[in-house]
């Protein structure tokens, strides 16, 4: 049984942790709320953006042309995965979760025969991946000084990929990040960027503009930037969500930690007096005694 001074030390470390989490979900109360802002404003220019390239892409598939960026290599045999996670951990399953779809994709494609290369974004998620893939990693990207994400350093990534796309080092690439819906839900995604696949909205026609120059032209310009986009949206919904589920995690630690606070006080009260009653009985034996 601990004594009392073991219980003592053991609810003062608790109360201690307490006060961490506790500024850790009010930090991350701060930061989500930005992040949340930023993921919620790139939707709409995402969606648009998509939408035109849809309508392009459609013309150009018309007239059976396009760039390798849109058509393809011809061939699927080589997959690259990039699997967007955090920098830091103490976020519940936020990396998990992405590290497990990445994981399963990368088997799925290994049954069926494929090369499978892997590009992380983020230190959790590559540290996850490690043990079962550090042979297919192709480069890693550390966005750890990073302390605001931007535009910038989603086109350093693309810029990356299509590189090693124009060298022919791939097929397909695919991107792995949560989508933000609230604090309490983040849905791991898979979004395939290359080659670029894009969808119509409902009614739309692809003929309905005229385009000068001619749709090759014009989507070999927007595709890389497609490419870009696509990896930013992704990185931002990252980012609120890893900011959702740390709030979420450490709000759960905090609650955590005041139960146990609240189970050692008890303990440490009926250890107390049954050391009080003890020595009493002690006392009243001594006296008899005498």
């Amino acid at each position: 049984m601990p004594s009392l001074k073991d219980l003592k030390n053991r609810i003062e470390s608790v109360k201690s942790t307490r006060k961490i989490t506790k500024a850790m979900q009010m930090v991350a109360a701060a930061k989500l709320r930005r992040a949340q802002e930023s993921a919620e404003a790139a939707r709409p220019y995402t969606e648009r953006f998509n939408s035109v390239l849809a309508g392009l892409t459609a013309s150009a598939a018309e007239s059976g042309q396009g760039p390798t960026l849109l058509t393809g290599t011809g061939s699927d045999e080589t997959h690259l995965l990039i699997v967007m996670t955090a920098e830091r951990g103490l976020c519940g399953g936020f990396n998990s979760s992405i590290a497990k779809l990445a994981r399963a994709r990368a088997e799925e494609l290994r049954k069926s025969g494929k090369t499978v290369k892997m590009l992380t974004v983020g230190k959790k998620g590559r540290e996850q991946l490690k043990r079962d893939y550090e042979d297919i990693f192709v480069s890693h990207v550390d966005l750890s000084e990073v302390k605001r994400l931007g535009y910038a350093n989603a086109q350093s990534i693309a810029n990356d990929v299509l590189s090693r796309f124009d060298a022919g080092e791939f097929d397909v690439a695919t991107i792995f990040f949560n989508t933000f819906q609230s604090v309490i839900s983040q849905i791991p995604t898979e979004q395939q960027i290359i080659p670029a696949s894009f969808e119509m909205e409902e009614g739309a026609e692809a003929s309905f503009y005229d385009y000068e120059p001619d749709e090759d032209e014009i989507l070999a310009t927007l595709l890389p930037k497609g490419v870009a986009t696509a990896i930013f949206a992704g990185l931002l919904e990252n980012g609120a969500s890893e900011q959702g589920a740390r709030m979420s995690a450490m709000d759960n630690a905090t609650r955590n930690a005041g139960e146990m606070i609240d189970k050692l006080t008890i303990e440490f009260n009926r250890s107390r007096q049954a050391v009080i009653t003890n020595e009493l009985i002690e006392i009243i034996s001594g006296a008899e005694a005498l």
